[in-house]
């Protein structure tokens, strides 16, 4: 079933040059393209689905599956700038105006679509400028990890703040204690912006605290945009590496 909500664009930011992975988006995965299993994944929800990518063997993957593609530049330094740019485009286009763009992540083959329909339902809440997701940390290796963002919310499920750091310090308690007295939320790396939104932030300059952690979104914190936080009941299962990739297909994802 389609997602109830009108004028929401989703667009999959897709680069061939992973330093990590390279060509990462055209990896085989039993059969299929890495970016046709997150594409179709996303499809089962929004009708308007793009994929943005400055790669020409990418854009040729998605037509010969018979996904919509458009060509951006190869300087963007995030996917958000990608998406922003994306969105000019598909709109010039299409003669269509969005209200909501959602920036699905070209990395997670085994993306669930309920994830996308959690997202947008943030902006059932009136006055919604950016959303996104985070999940319940399970132990305090996942809290330690770096790697795993760690975001801290107010009452109103507002982001007060995400760090690389175990957010917040929890004391008179030992650490291997801290995920019995307070229930710390990993970051999700997936959004949803309001379009207006989406083409303001892309002009905003790298910020101090962003720099510092390097974490985009506190760019947007630090110039005063608010940024709503849905809890996820599904488990993300990105792939950085050809190992990632080997490990999630011995564990049976499909």
């Amino acid at each position: 079933m389609k997602h109830l909500q009108k004028n929401v664009l989703g667009i999959i930011p897709a680069r061939y040059a992973s330093t990590r992975f390279p060509g990462k988006p055209l990896a085989m995965i039993r059969g299929k393209t890495m970016i046709r299993r997150v594409y179709e994944q996303v499809a089962e929800v929004l009708d308007r689905l793009w994929v943005a990518t400055d790669d020409e063997r990418i854009a040729g993957e998605v037509e010969k599956f018979g996904g919509r593609v458009c060509l951006t530049s190869t300087s963007h330094p995030s996917g958000t700038d990608r998406c922003a740019e994306a969105l000019e485009l598909i709109e010039k286009q299409t003669g269509e105006r969005f209200e909501t763009v959602v920036n699905i992540q070209g990395d997670e083959p085994f993306i669930q679509p309920g994830q996308i329909r959690e997202i947008l339902d943030c902006f059932i809440q009136e006055g919604t400028q950016i959303a996104t997701l985070a999940r319940k940390a399970d132990n305090m290796e996942e809290i330690s990890d770096r790697n795993l963002p760690k975001v801290v919310v107010n009452p109103r499920h507002l982001a007060m703040y995400f760090s690389r750091s175990p957010i917040p310090y929890v004391c008179n308690q030992s650490r291997q204690n801290w995920p019995k007295k307070h229930m710390f939320l990993l970051h999700v790396g997936m959004y949803a912006f309001e379009a207006s939104v989406l083409r303001e932030i892309s002009k905003l300059s790298p910020s101090p605290l962003e720099q510092a952690e390097s974490l985009e979104q506190l760019r947007w914190l630090e110039n005063g945009y608010t940024i709503r936080v849905g809890l996820t009941r599904f488990l993300n299962r990105p792939v950085d590496t050809p190992e990632d990739l080997e490990r999630l297909l011995e564990e049976g994802f499909s």
